[in-house]
C-alpha cells in the first residue's frame, strides 16, 4: 500500500489519438457499444435485456433488501425497480487518504471489504430532468465529473443533483486527448475547468478524471493536476453500456470497491434508451451481483486544510 492509503492500481492507460476527433457525445470513448477504458477490457457478459417500454429493467428482489436511507419501496417501484440493499455506514478510517501537496495518486478502485461499488457519471451532455427526479426519489449516490464546454449552457441542471449530496469533480474544459497536448495546454484544460466549477458550485473539485483515461499515469499530467488543485486522478474498473456493463476483469464480475463509469447521455447516444433507463439497468446489474452503491467521497479522506 502506498503512502496515500491506496492499493497499487491495476490499470494502464493508453493514448488513442483518433479519439481526439470524436464529438463530445462520445465522451469518454463509451458510445454504448464499447469503452476506451484505462486498461484492457473484455466483452460485456450476457445479461437480461430490459423489457420494451419507458421503464428500466427491474432486478430480481434481493432477500432482505431494504431501500437506502431516505428512499422507500414505493419510490423504487415508480421506476420499475426493487430497492438496493443499503450501503454500510461510511468507514471512520478512510481507505483513501489524500495529501495536500506532492504527486497525486491514480486509482480505479478503493481498497475495502465492504460489498459496495461507486458510480461516477461523466461529461454532462444529457440534462434530462427525469434523471434529477429519479435520483431525488432513489437517493442513490453518484460522483459527477463535468466538462466545462459541455455543461456551461446549463450549469443549473447539476445543482439539484449536488444538493442531494453528490460531489462535482474536474473533467477538463473541452474533453481532449490529454497526452496529445503540451504541458501548458494540459494545465489550461484542468485549471480552467477547476475555476469554472468552483465558481458555479461553490466547492473546488477534489478529484480529476482525464478524458478516455488518457495520460493518467504520466508525470506531465500528474504535475498539471497538482498545479490546478485536484488531489487524485480517478479511473474506473467497469463502464455502463446502455443495458449491460463492460468489465476490465477477466471474470466479468464486480469486486468490492470498484469504480463504475457512466455518462450523462440521452436517446441519441443510447440507441433510443433514456438516461433513466440506462441508470435503472445499471442499478439492476449491480443488484444482480449482490452489491450496494456507496458514495465515493465517503471513502476518501481529503487533505487537511
Amino acid at each position: 500500500m502506498s503512502r496515500y492509503g491506496l492499493s497499487r492500481t491495476r490499470t494502464r492507460t493508453y493514448a488513442a489519438g483518433a479519439l481526439a476527433l470524436l464529438a463530445f457525445a462520445t465522451a469518454c470513448g463509451d458510445n454504448g457499444g464499447g469503452s476506451a477504458a484505462p486498461a484492457a477490457t473484455t466483452a460485456a457478459p450476457t445479461a437480461p435485456k430490459p423489457t420494451t417500454g419507458a421503464a428500466p429493467t427491474s432486478a430480481a428482489a434481493t432477500p432482505g433488501a431494504t431501500a437506502p436511507a431516505g428512499a422507500n419501496a414505493a419510490a423504487w417501484a415508480k421506476w420499475n425497480l426493487t430497492p438496493l440493499a443499503p450501503a454500510p455506514a461510511a468507514p471512520a478510517d478512510k481507505p483513501v487518504k489524500l495529501e495536500r501537496t506532492g504527486p497525486v495518486p491514480v486509482f480505479s478502485e478503493v481498497k475495502t471489504t465492504d460489498k459496495v461499488v461507486f458510480i461516477t457519471i461523466d461529461d454532462g451532455a444529457e440534462k434530462d430532468p427525469k434523471f434529477v427526479e429519479m435520483l431525488t426519489d432513489l437517493k442513490v449516490p453518484i460522483s459527477m465529473f463535468l466538462t466545462k464546454d459541455i455543461v456551461k449552457n446549463d450549469y443549473g441542471y447539476f445543482k439539484p443533483l449536488q444538493a442531494l449530496g453528490n460531489h462535482i469533480h474536474n473533467h477538463t474544459v473541452d474533453h481532449p486527448v490529454m497526452s496529445k497536448l503540451s504541458p501548458e495546454k494540459q494545465k489550461a484544460e484542468i485549471c480552467d475547468d477547476q475555476a469554472a466549477l468552483t465558481q458555479q458550485y461553490g466547492t473546488a473539485p477534489l478529484l480529476f478524471r482525464p478524458p478516455f483515461g488518457d495520460g493518467a499515469n504520466t508525470p506531465t499530467l500528474n504535475t498539471s493536476v497538482q498545479e490546478c488543485g485536484p488531489r487524485a486522478i480517478v479511473l474506473w474498473r467497469e463502464s455502463m453500456q446502455i443495458h449491460d456493463m463492460q468489465y476490465q476483469a477477466a471474470d466479468k464480475k464486480l469486486k468490492p470497491g470498484d469504480i463504475i463509469l457512466a455518462h450523462f447521455r440521452g436517446p441519441k447516444e443510447l440507441k433510443g434508451a433514456t438516461m433513466t433507463q440506462m441508470f435503472g439497468d445499471l442499478l439492476a446489474r449491480i443488484q444482480e451481483q449482490g452489491f450496494s452503491v456507496a458514495r465515493l467521497e465517503d471513502y476518501i479522506q481529503a487533505p487537511a486544510s
